[in-house]
């Protein structure tokens, strides 16, 4: 009888501890769950401004045709610039000496001496120079690029590869200047060699520190193992977009004295990267992707080295269009190098074009169809079947590309035919995502490995992580909020018919999205942005209430102060072009006149007035010249506190 009592108190005692266990289960499920979608909401807030960035590089390229039509001093004053737009400027052997001829290595010199013809012992000693944060002279880095370009120059459009399952080739892609990514690659996967090739599909550069180190290593590496070594052009392998988004900045600020040939020579070796890998006649490597219209037959013998851009049309300029800019400004000066009519046969057509833009931006969706690419402005967006079309056309069987950040560093979508890889890991923010690589062979399954960089002993738990990346996601979403402040307060009253100071939690998102164009879950991060009251009413000020622009000159009107914020990379890539002896001085005849032009391209709704008022205020000594930089930098926004979010605080 005892035994009996026992075992059923045993019994109870069990299930009591089970009950309790599976309460823990259910706890930890929830938790891990809203620190997933705080975590994802924060990735969506980090890629939608990120991709309406790329929108606003595309506005701009579009601005540097309208410039060169209607601003003659430009174009007399800097026609080398005009040509390198328009025309197709290459730097032939013959032009070598000119730049490696007069670069010297002083005896001084403590970093990595390359011996040419490279050999894997270069690889080494560069990548444990870089390793001690040792900077490659120009002398090196002139030379690696000459060759690099004579290489490229004897590729096909496409690289065709062969596998076996003893030889397996590795796929990576976007680095983005991020050295440690591609040191823990090699660390993990090993160095290229004969035995273990590689392809490195695009955006090599922009955004990380180290993007001059990436290049060097990686065409480097391909100069030593050229048939093993693969190298496709991204997106970011394009000078319009490096003024944007950082490389041209960083070589500049490496390499002060040789920096510009460096950039001149980097401009025409883009133009000679691959479009893309076949591997096994099987699987399509590009970066970006495919749309219902796409032509490898064509792409594979378009001159690829004509697309100095990819963002500036190489096709003639229309004559009716810059008539309608003429009428616009008043003044047009066609400059030397561009045409409005004539012969294409130094050119690439619209329709080569136009491939090769869907190549390098488009990206993959669920739903069916191809359409345009709203998000980046630039590609398309292609479904499920439109690559079973394109697949299907060509005999292939699997898309590989890049691209797209992704939280695991890789995605398979359309039914695996289509895999994203990103090799950048916290890309947005420490913690936001990892990165990854592919590896392939012949009749094998396509193997994943992922990794993520960390300068800790240990990993943070993922509640700091998430805590880390919400932060940063609300600050910049909070910049971007008050850089349209006037054209948000205006939405918000349209709808507060009471002028109450509140609308309802519908009304505001609705504002929000309207004026924003971010596509994102409004009410979901209304917690973040604004007050509410106990009904459920928001207080739309409150957007606004621990976050400024500083103004430079008080008397300044708001609305010319969020515009100038708002356009101030726009524009301190514009006035950089004008500043042709690289002074950081424009004189205010000039700004007057790319203003002009800046408002009327750009629809800028503030007077000439206004901005001539300020630009003289900011001419400090009065010499009738601005110091852009400065001027430019004079914006900024100040946040008045930090909210910390506490660890089970929720987007969700």
């Amino acid at each position: 009888m005892g035994c009996g009592t026992s075992s059923s108190a045993k019994d109870r005692k069990s299930e009591r501890a089970l009950r309790a266990a599976l309460i823990i289960q259910n706890w930890y499920r929830g938790y891990s769950a809203r620190l997933k979608a705080r975590q994802r909401y924060a990735l969506t807030i980090f890629q939608s401004i990120e991709y309406a960035d790329e929108q606003g590089q595309l506005q701009l390229s579009n601005f540097f045709s309208f410039m060169f039509e209607n601003y003659t001093h430009v174009c007399e004053k800097d026609p080398e610039f005009v040509s390198r737009l328009f025309g197709n400027t290459h730097q032939d052997d013959k032009d070598r000496q000119d730049y490696v001829g007069l670069v010297d290595v002083p005896d001084s010199y403590n970093g990595p001496r390359l011996q040419f013809p490279l050999t894997f012992t270069d690889i080494d000693l560069l990548i444990e120079a870089f390793k001690q944060q040792q900077i490659l002279h120009a002398y090196y880095v002139l030379e690696v690029l000459f060759e690099t370009k004579k290489v490229l120059k004897q590729m096909p459009n496409f690289t065709h590869v062969k596998t076996s399952p003893s030889k397996q080739i590795t796929i990576c892609g976007d680095l983005h200047g991020k050295l440690d990514d591609l040191l823990l690659i090699f660390y993990k996967n090993g160095l290229p060699s004969g035995s273990n090739p590689y392809v490195f599909n695009g955006d090599f550069v922009d955004r990380g520190k180290n993007s001059v180190e990436i290049l060097m290593i990686l065409f480097v590496s391909f100069l030593v193992y050229p048939n093993d070594l693969h190298l496709n052009r991204g997106n970011h392998e394009d000078f319009m977009m490096n003024m944007r988004y950082g490389f041209t900045k960083e070589v500049l600020h490496k390499y002060k004295l040789h920096g510009r040939k460096i950039l001149q020579l980097l401009e025409d070796v883009y133009t000679w990267l691959p479009i893309g890998t076949i591997i096994d006649n099987e699987v399509l490597v590009i970066h970006g992707g495919i749309s219902e219209s796409t032509d490898l037959n064509l792409l594979h013998h378009m001159e690829r080295n004509k697309m100095k851009s990819v963002l500036m049309p190489p096709f003639p300029i229309d004559e009716d269009y810059a008539a309608d800019l003429k009428n616009k400004v008043g003044t047009t000066a066609v400059p030397r190098g561009v045409r409005t009519s004539g012969s294409l046969s130094e050119q690439l057509t619209k329709h080569e074009w136009e491939q090769v833009i869907d190549i390098l931006w488009s990206d993959p969706r669920g739903k069916r169809g191809c359409y345009p690419n709203t998000s980046r402005g630039g590609g398309c967006y292609f479904g499920p079947d439109i690559t079973s079309k394109i697949l299907n056309r060509y005999q292939l069987k699997m898309l590989v590309r890049s691209h797209e950040c992704k939280p695991e560093g890789y995605e398979i979508c359309h039914d695996g035919k289509v895999v994203t890889v990103f090799s950048a890991s916290n890309y947005y923010e420490e913690g936001s995502n990892r990165g990854a690589y592919i590896r392939l062979g012949s009749g094998m399954t396509p193997q994943f490995f992922q990794y993520q960089v960390t300068r800790a002993t240990c990993s943070r738990p993922l509640y700091q992580r998430v805590n880390t990346m919400e932060s940063s996601a609300i600050r910049i979403l909070k910049e971007r909020l008050i850089s349209r402040k006037t054209d948000l307060i205006r939405a918000f009253q349209l709808q507060d018919r009471n002028k109450s100071g509140k609308l309802s939690l519908g009304q505001w998102a609705f504002s929000m999205e309207n004026v924003l164009g971010l596509n994102l879950p409004w009410r979901s991060l209304s917690s973040h942005l604004v007050t509410t009251d106990k009904d459920g009413n928001v207080d739309y000020m409150s957007s606004f209430q621990d976050v400024h622009i500083q103004k430079p000159v008080k008397e300044a009107q708001s609305t010319l102060i969020e515009t100038l914020y708002r356009h101030r990379t726009d524009l301190q890539i514009i006035f950089n072009i004008i500043d042709s002896d690289h002074s950081g001085l424009i004189s205010m005849e000039e700004f007057r006149t790319m203003w002009k032009l800046f408002n009327s391209h750009y629809s800028v709704h503030i007077d000439d007035s206004q901005v001539d008022e300020l630009a003289e205020r900011m001419d400090l000594n009065k010499d009738g010249s601005i110091d852009f930089n400065e001027f430019l930098n004079a914006f900024y926004v100040v946040h008045k506190f930090d909210k910390l979010h506490k660890s089970d605080s929720t987007l969700a």
